[in-house]
């Protein structure tokens, strides 16, 4: 089956590819303040540690005669009490500081990143172990606790510093670990972990980037506190002995002679206040900067269609049976629901929002949310129970035999990483190839959803393409490991008519030409008559109707699966518009407050007593069932209701 090529439209909301030009600065330098900020600390940092190399006079070298002299040709900052010339002391004063506010630095973020990022990753348990711990750092009085390392170990200045880091780490900690939980509920780090990414390669490539504007904001504060304390230790008299130089005992011989020799405070002052100042200018400079990724491409010529490998396959099959779903000492979510899914068949799962769809979707990888887990029941693939597999060992399974198709594929692909590079890598590491050859791949896999100038895509970034062009992409990754089960999120939600009927048909394209089994989550009736060779109706978190999509469709057996179907905005051909679609009363019952018998009871026009007693599904629909006790009765009922509907709507028809 061909696949249909990309609509003009959705082409043409691509940006097109930039024609090469000159290089420029990097868009940082390009801002006032990062250019003078950077500068600024470059002087600093070369001035520092060339010292010794250029400095007029020594740091003890007394001129007595000119003690607390204005600048001059022979001392281009003046002189300090002793004569001494304060630019060779300031200078060389400047290594110290740096070094040691660098040191608190590596030490505070060493400690805090990774504990924030295991807290993220582990769950609520390990997160609240380590919160805990760390707020007893942060309740110790910080210079307290400084000067009595000083009095037990001396001025040592890396070793306090570095002490000063450990102690701060708590509050880098408590910052970084609100961003790495919001950086890993994107669906991207779930795209990676279903890539089978393990957790130290989820953390390095998705999850740090994006945490990367927050570091180093948070590092060039932390940076300018410690140049700050490192001074104020130096001005209390714990810092280097002389005649060495700091830039805090500098300041404290100024604070002597405010008043008799006002510019001795200007020099070391201003040196001090200004490094600080540039640290923070770079680093919002940097953060405020609009990157504009480039990528280096070796262009090759690549086959417009892509050839698919279906020899060695074995047969594939999904069998869940009983799955239950539940918060970790909480209410559950998802109850006995079952189904059964064949290699080249596409299973619908359907039902409002909060009826548990997602959660049986995402049970399915091991991508339930923290605090979350598989109660009961069983995930049967190729003999294997994936409900009690490890985290490593569905990372075998993620990917290469199962992948997943997000709802938003804006925010499925990651915004750092240009199109190449997110197939290149899972491409290589799924199959064991070259990096020239994962390109060629990947330039295949795009020409094989559809895509119709693969290199063009595989050199943008996410933010370049369009919603339909971005959900190609995102099911070309999908593909990149050969999987035999697709599991698809509400895959054409976010798209419009035209590109959705692509999408769908695409998805209908790859099940007939590799043999896939998918399984897709929606709530839009029309898609699942369009695409689902079964469906599986889910109401307050279990299977109320199941069978052959014809079946269900056709000739429904439950009240809520009728409902849905009066409720469809969908107008089949021949038949009017309604003034008014029908509507189901009620909301869904929240989990924990569902009703002994049927769920669907309270919502129910044709709820009995009988209703309210737990009961048994019942055969339907050849192979499928139905959870509903009077399924007969309401048969004759709902044929009786389509008659009188029709009828209503000829006479409609007849006084227009």
């Amino acid at each position: 089956m061909s696949v249909l090529p990309l609509d003009v439209a959705d082409e043409v909301a691509t940006e097109p590819a930039q024609p090469s030009r000159r290089r420029r600065p990097p868009g940082f330098l390009q801002r006032p303040g990062g250019l003078l900020g950077a500068v600024w600390l470059v002087l600093v940092v070369i001035a520092s540690f060339t010292a010794p190399l250029w400095r007029p006079y020594g740091v003890a070298t007394q001129d007595l005669a000119h003690r607390l002299a204005l600048p001059s040709a022979a001392h281009l900052l003046g002189t300090d009490p002793l004569g001494r010339d304060l630019l060779s002391r300031l200078a060389t004063a400047g290594a110290e500081p740096l070094l040691a506010s660098a040191v608190t630095v590596l030490v505070a973020f060493g400690i805090g990143l990774p504990l924030a990022l295991i807290a993220a990753e582990r769950g609520p348990r390990v997160e609240r172990v380590l919160s805990r711990t760390t707020e007893v750092f942060l309740a110790l009085p910080l210079i307290i606790i400084l000067l009595a390392v000083i009095g037990v170990i001396g001025s040592r200045t890396y070793v306090v510093m570095a002490v000063l880091g450990v102690l701060i780490s708590a509050a880098v900690y408590r910052i970084m670990l609100g961003v790495a939980q919001s950086v890993r509920q994107r669906l991207y780090v779930d795209a990676a972990r279903v890539n089978g990414l393990g957790s130290l390669r989820v953390n390095l490539v998705h999850v740090l980037p994006s945490m990367a504007t927050v570091a180093a904001v948070q590092a060039a504060q932390l940076f300018g506190i410690g140049l700050l304390i490192n001074a104020g230790l130096s001005f209390l008299g714990f810092g280097p002995a002389e005649p060495q130089p700091s830039w805090g005992l500098m300041i404290q011989d100024a604070s002597a002679h405010v008043y008799d020799d006002p510019w001795l405070m200007v020099p070391s002052g201003l040196v001090l206040s200004l490094t600080v100042v540039a640290a923070n200018e770079l680093v919002d400079a940097i953060a405020g900067r609009t990157t504009k990724g480039r990528v280096r491409t070796r262009t090759r010529p690549v086959a417009r269609v892509a050839a698919v490998d279906r020899g060695g396959r074995a047969s594939a099959a999904l069998e869940v049976r009983g799955l239950t779903v539940a918060v970790d000492g909480g209410p559950t979510l998802v109850s006995g629901v079952s189904f059964r899914v064949q290699p080249g068949r596409v299973l619908g799962l359907v039902g409002e929002s909060g009826c548990g769809k997602t959660m049986t979707a995402r049970s399915l990888l091991g991508l339930l949310p923290e605090g979350v887990s598989v109660a009961g029941g069983a995930i049967l693939w190729q003999g294997r129970d994936l409900a009690g597999l490890s985290e490593r060992e569905l990372n075998a399974v993620r990917g290469r035999e199962i992948a997943m198709i997000s709802q938003e594929p804006m925010v499925a692909l990651d915004p750092m990483f240009s199109i190449a590079y997110q197939l290149v890598r899972p491409l290589r590491r799924f199959r064991s190839i070259g990096r020239g050859e994962a390109r060629r791949v990947a330039a295949e896999l795009l020409s094989q959803v559809g895509i119709v100038d693969p290199e063009r895509v595989l050199r943008s970034y996410p933010h370049q393409l369009s919603g339909g062009m971005a959900q190609r992409v995102a099911i070309a990754l999908a593909l990149t490991g050969r999987p035999k089960l697709l599991v698809a999120d509400e895959p054409t939600t976010a798209l419009d008519v035209t590109v959705q009927a692509e999408i769908l048909s695409l998805l209908r394209g790859l099940v007939q030409e590799i043999d896939l089994a998918v399984v897709i989550v929606s709530h839009d009736l029309g898609v699942v008559a369009d695409i689902c060779d079964d469906v599986a109706v889910m109401y307050a978190g279990e299977v109320v109707e199941s069978g052959t999509a014809a079946a269900v469709l056709d000739d429904a057996a439950h009240p809520y699966t009728m409902a849905l179907l009066r409720a469809n905005p969908h107008v089949a051909e021949g038949h009017a518009v309604p003034v008014r679609l029908a509507s189901i009363a009620g909301t869904v019952p929240a989990p924990g407050s569902w009703p002994a018998g049927c769920r669907f009871a309270g919502r129910c026009r044709f709820a009995s007593d009988a209703c309210r007693v737990p009961f048994v599904p019942l055969p339907a629909h050849g192979g499928g069932s139905v959870l509903c006790i009077r399924a007969e009765d309401l048969a004759r009922e709902n044929a009786t209701w389509e008659r009188e509907r029709a009828g209503a709507e000829v006479g409609a028809e007849v006084r227009a």
